[in-house]
Order: structure tokens, then sequence, then C-alpha cells
């Protein structure tokens, strides 16, 4: 089981013991802009996508990890999607479920373990993020972590009826 650990988080493989936890994300309608999401999660999918989370990211070029407090409180995911290790890239996404989590340096910390293990063990080049324009926090996060705004999808995403714009930001490794 792959484990990753911080001073204050550790991130995890995926349990089947997951699955409220991944059923409530899922469903979570204030999430889907995030994940673009348009339709509800059954327990039954989601219980088939636990009994396949063991699958290896150079198979389903996909990684999906918990993260965790030192007192097994489930914090929210770090997904790596995308896995391209023919140019050696992945996107990163994150999320910390709970507003009351958001803010004390879980995702920075999530975000670092990630960063690190790309560079070791998956020997990338580089790592990237779409980001809503409005999603100031992800912003915030991703700048701190280095990674570099490179562009602007203009009304990329249809939210509520608007257009939005998503932002790419981009870290590549220096070896």
């Amino acid at each position: 089981m792959l484990t990753l650990k911080g001073e204050h988080i550790y991130l995890r493989a995926l349990e089947p013991e997951d699955l409220d936890f991944i059923y409530l994300i899922e469903n979570d309608e204030r999430i889907w802009e995030m994940s673009t999401t348009q339709t509800p999660y059954s327990r039954f999918l989601i219980k088939q996508y636990l009994e396949n989370a063991h699958q290896d990211i150079y198979d389903v070029k996909q990684l999906r990890l918990v993260i965790c407090s030192y007192d097994d409180a489930t914090l929210g995911l770090i997904d790596l999607f995308d896995f391209n290790p023919t140019h050696n890239r992945v996107g990163v996404g994150i999320l910390i479920a709970e507003k009351e989590h958001r803010g004390k340096g879980y995702g920075k910390e999530a975000l670092s373990l990630v960063k690190n293990y790309g560079r070791t063990h998956l020997r990338l080049h580089q790592l990237y993020a779409n980001i809503a324009f409005d999603n100031t926090a992800s912003i915030k996060l991703f700048e701190k972590e280095g990674f570099k705004k490179i562009g602007i999808k203009k009304e990329w995403n249809l939210v509520d009826g608007k257009y939005k714009d998503e932002l790419l930001y981009q870290l590549i490794y220096v070896h």
C-alpha cells in the first residue's frame, strides 16, 4: 500500500472503507464544477471503482490518494490524472473536503508530497493543474508551490448558465 508521509498529514491509497467518503464527495454538487461531473454516482459504481483502485498508474493513467491527518481523520483527496509516461507529465487536482480543514496547510503539504513523489517515483518532467479563474485559494496554493500560470482557457466551463475561464498552471521540474 502506498503511503506518503508528511509532518501533519499522510497520503494513502484508497481503501474499501472510503466508500462513504467518496460517495459524499462525488455527489456534492458544489464540487461538480471542479471535477466536470454532471450526474450523481451510485454507491454501486463507487464500490466498483474502489475495487479497481489498486490498478497501476501506468495502466489506468490516474491515481487518487486520500489525505489523512495522523489521528486518521479523512481530510480530502489528491488526484493525479491524464498520466502520460511518454512525455513524463501528469495533471494534479486537490480537494480538502470540509471548510474547517481548509487554510491549515493540509493542501500545501499534500501537494508538496505529490510533487516529490512525481519527481522520485514517476520521474516526471512536469505537473499541471486546471483551476477556475475565481478559485483564489487554489491559485494561491499552486503558486506558492512553484506552479506558473501559462494560459487562460477562455469561457471554458459552463457553470450555472455562465461560461467561466479556466487557468492552466504548470510546474516544470528542474533536473
